[in-house]
């Protein structure tokens, strides 16, 4: 489980939540209406099914998950596999690679290896292996931008519900009392909107892109390391080329234990 994500939806959820409750005089129902949050929440999600295909909309719920529960890869552990696969092809050539796949679970290097062993054409390989990279960005878009999305339509329909609001109000000027009542609940719309859009929609949006970035950096060693190996390089040479994408603390932390 992320941790990181559970702690930022519920902390930030709390801390407006804590911060109402001790504000001097606040009442904390007076920040609750049902009507306000059918119109945040049913006009952002009404406007996300106008502006995306159905079927990407009902894959949220494996996006949410993605946001959730994701593992951060060992860019280093990758690393000292395509250079382990580079040793046993140098030693006993690229053939020899066939008995090594059913110890590979990541089916992106399993794809390069299998080209590499049937002897593909190293342009061929590159260009099969980046439009693999391309097909994984775009079905990662298409997640981000469902957050995107509702970050963008929810804080609308909460100036949509507080307008709404305000015409009803000003429709009943001829109680004074329930002037002041009548715009707490107006500006709740807005609120609502806010609430959804920077402590859930866009936070998550950010996470997927970053974690869809992180792979993309993952994909891009193993097509580095693949075409390395099948050009035949030294397996020295290609742990320091794929080196470059650790960073230099990470890297400095590598040589001590290995110095060890």
């Amino acid at each position: 489980m992320d941790i990181a994500s559970v702690i930022g939806i519920l902390g930030g959820t709390l801390l407006i939540v804590v911060s109402i409750a001790i504000a001097p005089g606040a009442s904390t129902k007076a920040f609750i209406d049902y009507p306000s949050i059918v119109m945040v929440v049913g006009g952002a999600i009404a406007a996300l099914l106008t502006s995306m295909p159905l079927r990407d909309v009902l894959k949220i719920g494996g996006v949410v998950k993605k946001v959730f529960f994701n593992k951060s890869d060992d860019v280093s552990a990758l690393i000292q596999q395509i250079v382990s696969l580079a040793e046993t092809a140098r030693r006993d050539g690229l053939l020899a690679l066939e008995n090594r796949l059913p110890e590979i679970s990541d089916p992106f290097i399993v794809l390069g290896v299998q080209m590499a062993v049937d002897g593909t054409r190293p342009e061929v390989m590159e260009d099969i292996l980046r439009t693999e990279m391309d097909a994984v960005a775009a079905r990662h878009q298409t997640g981000k931008l469902i957050f995107d999305q509702i970050g963008k339509f929810a804080p609308a329909f909460g100036m949509i519900g507080t307008l709404v609001g305000l015409i009803i109000m000003l429709g009943n000027m001829s109680d004074p009392n329930a002037i002041g009542p009548g715009m707490a609940v107006a500006l709740l719309t807005t609120l609502y909107g806010a609430i959804v859009a920077n402590v859930v929609a866009l936070p998550m949006a950010e996470k997927l892109g970053h974690l869809s970035r992180e792979e993309q950096i993952r994909m891009e060693i193993v097509v580095r390391g693949i075409m390395a190996i099948q050009a035949g390089e030294n397996p020295r040479v290609i742990e320091q080329k794929l080196r470059t994408f650790v960073p230099p603390k990470a890297r400095k932390q590598q040589d001590q234990k290995k110095a060890a």
